[in-house]
């Protein structure tokens, strides 16, 4: 087989297996790993931002699901993305201040060293009546680093 024919074979399976993420409404799902103190602030509604060194590379993403990481391990409610504002760490702090839910010493800790900010705007939260045991959001039961695409 052609090199470009096995390209061509690895975005069909890619394209796949991105259709398989999607949830009802078609929208696709991210898992975040996020602390369990800023999991609760998001979905208190006091944490309106959620920031990100890195975002997943997918385009049409609309859900995040929550995985409120140790010592919680629990997947623990998802929310809509209003928009995901990328910029400098100072402009993306001055425009996300009011609903960071963060002091501006754990931000800038986060984001020393680094030239690209990512805030993620939370709009509409929903907590799940009963946390969800990863493994049953994620087959191999193994929290992500940062983020995955999670399949229905």
């Amino acid at each position: 087989m052609a090199p470009f024919e096995l390209a061509h074979i690895g975005c069909a399976s890619r394209l796949a297996r991105l259709r398989n993420e999607l949830d009802p409404k078609g929208n696709m799902k991210v898992l975040l790993s996020i602390k369990p103190e800023f999991a609760e602030k998001i979905l208190s509604g006091e944490k309106k931002y959620e920031f990100r060194k890195v975002l997943p590379k997918a385009q049409d993403i609309k859900i995040i699901v929550i995985y409120a990481s140790q010592p919680t391990g629990k997947v623990v409610g998802e929310f809509e993305i209003a928009q995901i504002i990328s910029d400098t760490p100072n402009k993306i702090w001055s425009r996300t201040k009011e609903g960071a839910g963060i002091s501006r010493r754990y931000f800038d800790e986060y984001f020393a060293g680094k030239a690209l900010a990512h805030a993620i705007q939370v709009r509409t939260v929903k907590r799940y009546a009963r946390p969800r045991a990863l493994g049953t959001v994620l087959p191999s039961g193994i929290a992500p680093q940062s983020f995955c695409y999670i399949k229905k």
